[in-house]
């Protein structure tokens, strides 16, 4: 009985190793992200009165392809950093939902709801994910109907 005892201490430790191990990795993302999002803001700020020029023909506002390459790129990093940070989490809990369920049924039902909550919280930010993409591809297409409007009315400009 001692022998078992034993491998249930050492399992225990084991998996009280791998958690620290996982918590610190999912601290270093989240500080990972808070860093990008707080570039991301700093860009947009820096970016936001710049990045729009009145032209003089016109009147209109335009943004520069390069600025709009960036940050679309910097957006696409956050969401990447925040998709690692969900599956992280995500295993994250599960693990401990088995830990929990080692110990006492009735402290694992609390738990088990929290789990259920995430799980929906999970399909919703699937559906968020679904929607992101949606509003970049939209985005792609204003920005390409933009620029062409931008060439007519130069075309336009220039034959009067």
């Amino acid at each position: 009985m001692s022998c078992s005892i034993e491998k249930i201490l050492t399992d225990a430790r084991t998996l009280l190793e791998r958690l620290k191990e996982h918590d610190t990795a999912a601290e270093s993302l989240i500080e990972q992200s808070a860093v990008l999002h707080q570039r991301v803001a700093a860009m947009r700020e820096a970016g936001a009165a710049p990045a729009e020029k009145v032209s003089a023909a016109g009147g209109t506002l335009v943004a520069t392809p390069r600025r709009v390459l960036c940050f679309a790129a910097l957006w696409i990093s956050l969401e990447e950093h925040q998709d690692a940070l969900e599956l992280i989490m995500s295993k994250y809990r599960k693990q401990m939902l088995q830990i929990m369920q080692g110990r006492k049924g009735e402290d694992a039902e609390p738990v088990l709801k929290v789990h259920q909550a995430n799980s929906v919280i999970d399909r919703i930010c699937e559906m968020g994910e679904v929607m992101r993409k949606a509003i970049q591809v939209d985005d792609d297409q204003f920005f390409k109907v933009r620029e062409k409007l931008a060439q007519l009315e130069k075309l336009k400009i220039r034959f009067k």
